[in-house]
């Protein structure tokens, strides 16, 4: 017993520095400008991965490719990346202004732009986290692409085998592959991953789109193709970090943009100085909850309205709430300053509250009545970048105008412990991973809150970590196991509880008296197979847990 639990807190030892080795190199790698990710400079970075073997990337120490892990890391790259030998890492240097037109990933909100045949532009505004997401993800591809290498290159001449040859022959066809066509393709490129024919195909179509049917077999392909030429031809792939990225990045110059585009509007609306409620959560929970009346929806449960409005074919009853919020107090600020972080405000005491399903307590005259400023999700550091922009006073002039911020709510997706999709937990702390930081706080949000409608509610510490898709069981399973009672894992959690103390505790540019919430709904749980975050979104499993946590939160603000 004692020697299974020893050789588990081993491999847990292992993974938090293989962990701790990432950030360095890749710090490291940063400050040096550039690196040749299958050279050297990359060994690092390589086998740091490999012993760590994140649950995202499945099968990436193994022989055969990893091929959902591929589905997820290509979904948060720019298209095309797979055929690019030189990425640069820039800031944001004018290339929206240019020809150039901006790739955005589907599931990152980053602007990429394909400077040539062989170059992609990757534009960081977001912080470090964005840095090392995108690392994180370079480094997979990499050793997948060396992985199709050995496996298809018979000597050092550049030979091949017969699958690569017939793979090559179907991709470069130029024009779409009938089904028999296909199929065989399929055969071929399943020998070259060492998966099975069904395997291949399912991801086949999952990565299918209209315009490109055979994306996935051209993905395995230019992997290949670019591994291919740089162990027999010596074309090494280049990451390289631009001079204006490595001066700017740290010093909050996108996020103190964005805060003071937001306190600009404040003013010019005579919202300065009325009780300022932050909310992080999305462009919808909020806007929804309070408006949904005007939805024009037949259905009669709140619910049901509210996973009707989040159909993909809901656009009219949308639009009928969009254009009833903007009537009664709402104020959309589509973000200009790089952040990707939209914003909503909204003005309480015009909203007609004996439609809405809320009633507001303890308010004497116009002046009382809270303004709520929702903001999109964070990334990471960015977290603290904008928020801790945000709490400064606003000195427009040479006067100081301090905001009279009353809570900070945060409702987020997060990796579950225990439990299952789309349960919800309620943070007692947040421990920072890899450093000795932790952030314990007094949450008004209690387990009791949200209990009683159909969903676990789970209450404890929650890890913030360095990026969800460096996760392994092994260290989680330790953080869930041991006396730190962790419940899940996060991204922001500790990075805007930092930037609140500071503000209150150091600075006093806010009330020490500051409310703080903290929920999140679990996106997937690390712990179990198949249900990491590379098996899939949450549909719509995600409404409920949503929607009763924004509502809990408004209630608690209406309330307070």
């Amino acid at each position: 017993m004692n020697n299974a639990k020893l050789k588990g807190r081993t491999r847990a030892q292992e993974s938090s520095s293989a962990i701790e080795r990432l950030y360095i190199t890749m710090r490291h790698l940063f400050n040096r400008g550039f690196y040749k990710p299958m050279g050297i400079s990359g060994e690092t970075l390589r086998e740091a991965l490999l012993l760590l073997r994140p649950e995202i990337y499945g099968a990436i120490a193994e022989e055969k490719a990893e091929i959902n892990g591929l589905q997820y890391v290509i979904d948060r790259l720019p298209i095309g990346i797979e055929e690019c030998r030189f990425i640069n890492l820039t800031s944001d240097e004018g290339y929206g202004k240019s020809h150039f037109k901006a790739i955005v990933p589907p599931k990152r909100r980053r602007n990429c732009y394909r400077i040539d045949d062989e170059q992609m532009n990757i534009e960081i505004t977001r912080g470090r986290s964005d840095i090392y997401d995108i690392l994180t993800h370079l480094t997979f591809l990499f050793i997948e692409s060396h992985k199709i290498c050995k496996r298809v290159l018979i000597n050092e001449n550049g030979e091949t085998i017969r699958d690569w040859e017939k793979l090559e022959a179907a991709v470069t066809k130029g024009r779409k592959l009938n089904q028999g066509e296909c199929e065989i393709a399929i055969t071929h490129a399943a020998n070259i991953l060492g998966r099975t024919f069904e395997e291949v195909l399912a991801v086949y179509q999952l990565f299918k789109t209209k315009e490109n049917p055979n994306r996935f077999l051209e993905i395995i392909y230019n992997l290949g193709k670019l591994a291919i030429n740089e162990t027999v031809k010596g074309e090494k792939r280049t990451v390289t970090f631009s001079p204006v990225l490595r001066e700017r990045l740290g010093h909050h110059i996108h996020g103190e943009i964005w805060a003071n585009n937001i306190k600009k509007v404040l003013k010019e609306k005579n919202l300065l100085h009325r009780p300022i409620h932050i909310i992080s959560a999305n462009m919808h929970s909020v806007m929804n909850s309070i408006f949904h009346y005007a939805s024009g929806s037949k259905e009669k449960d709140t619910m049901d309205v509210f996973e009707a409005l989040s159909q993909s074919d809901s656009n009219a009853i949308r639009s009928n709430v969009e254009k009833e919020a903007l009537k009664n107090g709402l104020t959309y600020i589509k973000d200009e300053s790089g952040t990707n972080i939209n914003v909503q405000i909204v003005d309480t005491a015009k909203i007609d509250f004996k439609k809405t399903d809320f009633s507001i307590e303890n308010v004497k005259n116009t002046d009382g009545y809270p303004v709520l400023f929702v903001m999109d999700y964070a990334f990471g550091e960015q977290a603290y970048e904008t928020i801790d922009e945000f709490l400064k006073p606003y000195s427009p002039n040479s006067d100081k105008h301090f905001l009279d911020v009353r809570s900070v709510s945060i409702m987020g997706k997060a990796g579950i412990l225990e439990g299952g999709k789309g349960d919800i937990m309620i943070p007692s702390a947040h421990v920072f991973e890899g450093t000795a930081d932790n952030y314990p706080f007094k949450n008004e949000l209690t387990k009791e809150d949200l209990e009683g409608n159909g969903l676990e509610v789970f209450e404890g510490s929650m890890v913030t970590v360095l990026g969800t898709s460096l996760q392994n069981k092994d260290i989680l399973k330790f953080f869930h196991d041991s006396t730190w009672n962790v419940i899940g894992l996060e991204m922001e959690g500790a990075h805007y509880q930092k930037a609140i103390q500071s503000a209150s505790r150091i600075r006093s540019s806010i009330s020490e008296d500051v409310q703080v919430r903290y929920a999140y709904y679990a996106s997937d749980n690390p712990l179990e197979t198949g249900s990491t975050l590379a098996s899939g979104g949450l549909g719509t499993t995600g409404v409920r847990p949503t929607y009763l946590i924004t509502q809990k939160i408004l209630e608690q603000i209406f309330n307070s």
